[in-house]
């Protein structure tokens, strides 16, 4: 029978592994370390795991190739990829890759860690009800996919092109039953410019805990929605319609359209 752990964390620093095994810890999970990539592979072999926390940039195989591997054997474990070089490039690529549900920045604090695993862990739960559900008819859906015409960065945020040339962005109901609702938000205001794979927003969950909204695409801020703003409760029953966030006017759209999922 294979063992089943909550936690493998695959980093070749020290203090991070120390790190992870110390937040989780505290918070009764248990925690598997990996050096590198192929030790990680080895105990994927041959135990259970509820999430992966790995890092980007390690000797041998990289994060993104470890993702791959993988996805080649057939491994589903939910992967949050971690990185000391926090490029925007490498948060949109994270949250673009197959497999990898979450992205954080090293160095990281306590809070900011169990924010990202509790979120993943229970994103992981919410798809994989989703996929029972689909393959029973009569079961409803956990929660509400990203409808089409769409795009989404990972399974945090959308992005609506509109006729007129600018765009409307917003969080994904994923995200939001992944934290587990919405007390209120931090949005930037009216003629600031948003970066694709930046935090554009922070969405503060009824226990307090703060999380971190990546941005689908960038550009200027042209209207921030301000109902949203003063009833989060708008964005849990409504976030693809009358929840969305921003309109934008986007700086460079077809860049940052091809790393994102229709």
């Amino acid at each position: 029978m294979s063992l089943t752990r909550d936690i493998l964390v695959v980093d070749d620093e020290l203090s991070v592994t120390q790190a992870v095994v110390k937040v989780c810890g505290a918070e009764g999970m248990s925690v598997t370390a990996a050096n590198d990539a192929s030790e990680a592979l080895r105990y994927l072999e041959r135990c259970t795991f509820r999430l992966v926390l790995c890092d980007i940039m390690m000797s041998g195989l990289d994060g993104f190739e470890l993702l791959a591997e993988l996805a080649r054997k057939g491994i589903q474990t939910p992967v949050v990829m971690m990185t000391g070089y926090s490029t925007v490039e490498n948060a949109v690529r994270s949250l673009s890759a197959t497999g990898a549900v979450d992205y954080i920045s090293k160095p990281f604090t306590a809070d900011e860690l169990y924010a990202v695993i509790r979120r993943s862990l229970r994103c992981s739960m919410l798809m994989d009800e989703a996929e029972t559900a689909g393959l029973r008819l009569n079961r409803c859906m956990s929660y509400v996919p990203c409808p089409s015409p769409y795009y989404r960065l990972g399974y945090i945020s959308w992005v609506l092109m509109e006729d007129e040339g600018t765009a409307r962005i917003g969080v994904s109901d994923l995200f939001v039953k992944a934290v587990e609702g919405i007390r209120g938000f931090e949005l930037s205001a009216p003629g600031e410019m948003l970066a694709q794979g930046t935090p554009c927003a922070v969405a503060t969950s009824p226990d307090g805990s703060a999380h971190e909204i990546m941005c689908p695409m960038g550009g200027k801020i042209l209207e921030v929605n301000e109902t949203a703003q003063s009833s989060p409760s708008l964005v849990e029953k409504d976030p693809y319609f009358r929840g969305w966030l921003y309109r934008i006017l986007p700086s460079n759209p077809a860049s940052n359209l091809q790393w994102l999922s229709s």
